[in-house]
């Protein structure tokens, strides 16, 4: 499938990002979070047992009110002078000792409730950025064109730790509530259905602005967690380029940059709570309103002898559980509609489909022993999506023999590395084919065709790891002989064994311990330690040193020895040897041959030969000159 045919990528959110707003706002907050069903369904057990908890810990609730009616009722009565009747000790003796048993099921079944739902909120939160990390590593170079890498993170940290909260804490809260609110209605219809039946018809007409207020409330989370994506995404981005922002003295416009942002999260996020305060204030105030009136009726009615003083408690203490319950979802509410808005962005993510396909072809092995791979591109045209009205190549066709080493030369935005970016299907042509082997690299299991080739790029690759897991990222079952001898061909091993811990050395973020020759020649013995039947390499020795490039161009000829190599140099020195040097020029190959063919043919490479030449001849004769 072509980038720009797939309708599921983050770029095609990002493009109708207001109909999608729009879409949102009428979408139901728990139809959201019903989408995280998937991720429950592993843990039905615990999800049971934290239920069964809940509803023995909500049962347990209920009935201390009617406890209290028989205590004052039958317990506390005041005696009758005439009959001498005397307070019945032994029956109130027996009510706190029941009251006392129902505390500690109570206790028990809240225990086991917490334990459980904070146990499931934690769990659910690691798969669930598992899962949205796995989606993210398997898109395309599109994806990340339109989505910064600083809001992948805010989604996976700050967005989950919402539904972390939601899950392992407000969810049960939620339901807790609900159950008592059902329960102690319930019981308050059958204490006294009259007075029960003027608070139910003023709820309801409480409930409607509560619901209004909620929507708002959901919209203004989605968009303070949005605001706070965008802080971290400009920290991310200026502390990777921390050399670029101290070389130009630019601390103090990054750092105004970033308090505009953090200011417009926290405004975000105070407009948030402040509509989230009003709905907990206006939920609270309707409600408890409703109830108080409701027992002024009721205290009327025990005076006029139409009401017992142990069912009047027995009423206001549901009453109250009812109360606190609408005041609870209130809040639980708003944690609900914050939760929902974090989880269609982490949704837009896992919905994310990559417009790169794998194909269903198991690579073959090449026949007769051949050594490397036969690479051909047959009249393949490519533009990038973000620039549709430019054509990157126009009808490129080249053939790549087994073992033979092909270098691509140009100037910049010729499309040299686009060819690269092809043959690892980081893209796919929008006309013509590409041959791995005589099959077209879209038929091919993905992970198959880029486990065959070996890329080093200009920007080499350093993980803060030590140097052997650095190493081993190109072969991870590699044994330790494989990965010195690696080493030892990339001219790395002088400076790892000199290193404090040898192979075992942290090398730090980006690997900022070493130079920048040195984590070239990490990368480059990477590949090898691969040992791939094709090779890629971005001018794999831009970042080193005369001295260095020479060691590595060594090591370098005798890795491309038997297998299949395609170089992208400007350097052009380092690809004399080459087979053949293909020269690009606006996505089109003007000039092909060996270097003395194109030497002698006057055109772009001679060109580009004369002035490199030239300068490294007058560099060579200044420099004997101070010597």
């Amino acid at each position: 499938m072509l980038h720009n045919e797939c309708p599921h990528t983050v770029s095609d959110v990002d493009e109708n990002n207001s109909r999608e707003a729009s879409a949102a706002s009428h979408r139901s907050a728990w139809k959201t979070l019903f989408r995280l069903q998937p991720f429950l369904a592993p843990y039905r057990g615990r999800v049971m047992l934290a239920g069964t908890a809940l509803l023995i810990a909500a049962a347990a609730t209920l009935t201390i009110p009617t406890a209290f009616r028989f205590l004052i009722d039958r317990g506390f009565s005041q005696p009758d002078a005439a009959l001498g009747s005397a307070i019945d000790a032994g029956h109130v003796n027996s009510v706190f000792l029941a009251l006392f048993a129902v505390a500690l099921v109570l206790a028990v079944a809240t225990a086991v409730r917490y334990y459980c739902v904070a146990w499931l909120g934690d769990r659910i939160t690691a798969d669930l950025r598992q899962a949205v990390y796995d989606q993210v590593l398997r898109q395309d170079p599109v994806f990340f064109e339109t989505l910064r890498t600083g809001e992948v993170q805010s989604r996976l940290s700050s967005d989950t730790t919402l539904i972390q909260s939601l899950i392992g804490s407000s969810i049960s809260l939620g339901l807790r509530n609900s159950l008592l609110f059902i329960g102690a209605l319930l019981m308050m219809i059958w204490s006294s259905p009259q007075l029960a039946s003027i608070i139910v018809g003023l709820l309801v007409v409480v409930v409607v602005p509560i619901l209004v207020f909620g929507r708002r409330v959901r919209k203004l989370s989605r968009d303070s967690q949005d605001r706070l994506a965008d802080t971290g995404a400009l920290a991310n981005e200026t502390l990777n380029a921390m050399s670029t922002v101290q070389s130009y003295v630019r601390e103090d416009m990054e750092s105004s940059r970033y308090q505009v942002a953090t200011n417009a999260a926290f405004h975000s996020a105070i407009r948030r709570n402040r509509n989230r305060s009003y709905l907990t204030a206006l939920a609270i105030t309707l409600v408890f309103g409703c109830i108080v009136f409701v027992l002024w009726l009721g205290a009327q009615a025990v005076l006029e002898g139409r009401m017992s003083p142990g069912l009047l408690t027995q009423f206001m203490l549901y009453a109250a559980l009812v109360a606190g319950s609408t005041g609870a979802l209130a809040e639980v509410l708003g944690d609900v509609q914050r939760a929902a808005g974090a989880t269609e962005r982490l949704l837009e993510l896992l919905d994310a489909r990559p417009g790169i396909i794998s194909g269903n072809r198991h690579l073959e092995k090449p026949a007769n022993g051949a050594a490397g791979a036969r690479i051909a591109f047959n009249e393949v045209s490519f533009r990038y999506p973000s620039r549709p009205d430019e054509l990157a190549l126009s009808d490129l066709d080249f053939t790549l023999e087994p073992g033979q080493t092909i270098a691509l030369v140009g100037p910049s935005g010729a499309g040299k590395t686009t060819v690269l970016q092809l043959l690892l299907r980081f893209h796919d042509p929008l006309t013509g084919s590409i041959t791995f082997d005589g099959t077209p690299i879209a038929d091919l299991q993905l992970h198959e065709l880029r486990d065959a080739i070996g890329f080093v790029s200009q920007d080499s690759v350093v993980f803060s790891e030590d140097v052997a897991t650095n190493l081993r990222y190109g072969k991870p079952d590699a044994s330790d002989e494989e990965v010195r001898q690696a080493a030892s061909d990339a001219q790395a091993l002088e400076f790892i064994e000199r290193l404090p811990a040898g192979f075992n050395t942290y090398l730090g973020e980006k690997g900022v311990r070493l130079s920048g020759g040195q984590r070239q020649r990490l990368s480059i013995a990477r590949a090898l330690l691969k040992n791939p039947p094709l090779l890629l390499l971005d001018e794999a020795t831009s970042a080193l040193d005369a001295e260095s490039e020479r060691k590595v161009q060594m090591a370098l000829d005798r890795a491309m020895s038997g297998r299949t190599t395609l170089v992208i140099a400007h350097r052009l020195a380092t690809i004399i040897n080459a087979d053949r040097i293909l020269v690009l020029d606006q996505g089109r190959v003007i000039e092909s041959g060996t270097h003395r063919e194109l030497l002698n043919g006057n055109g772009l490479y001679a060109r580009l030969a004369s002035m490199q030449f030239d300068a490294s001849k007058s560099l060579k004769v200044a420099e004997a000159g101070i010597g």
